[in-house]
């Protein structure tokens, strides 16, 4: 049950943290696209934003995996700094390529910066939702 948790977890940060430091991006034009794309994606077609969304909490699992036994402070530094690498580094060498998107220094960066704040997204969910163990 509390995979399942870490996965909705990783889903609802999508839907919060992400989309919506997305937003703030978009509304100071650092980003050219719109957060929250509703644009049909295959196989399935569901809107861009629930496949994100999917991915998001499909991440939740291992992450929450490496850090749910850290202690207090390690937890929330580890959150942000693992959502920050893995999937930026997936997005960049194999998604981005795949869907002919141009890999930048710019969009590391951008892609550090939301995915970590994805990453905190994570932990401030699994917070209200498990009761972790003292270690």
């Amino acid at each position: 049950m509390e995979w399942l948790k870490a996965f909705v977890a990783g889903f609802l940060a999508t839907l919060l943290f992400h989309q919506g430091l997305f937003g703030l991006f978009y509304l100071a034009g650092l980003v050219p696209a719109a957060p929250y794309n509703m644009t049909p994606v295959p196989p399935f077609h569901v809107p861009a934003v629930m496949s994100l969304a999917f991915f998001g909490g499909l991440w939740g699992i291992p992450i929450w995996a490496i850090i749910r036994r850290m202690k207090p402070l390690m937890h929330w530094i580890s959150a942000i700094v693992l959502g920050a690498i893995g999937p930026t580094v997936v997005a960049m060498l194999v998604v981005f390529p795949l869907k002919g998107i141009p890999v930048t220094a710019q969009t590391w960066m951008g892609g550090l910066v939301l995915n970590g704040f994805w990453g905190l997204g994570l932990a401030v969910f699994m917070a209200f939702m498990v009761n972790r163990k003292k270690v």
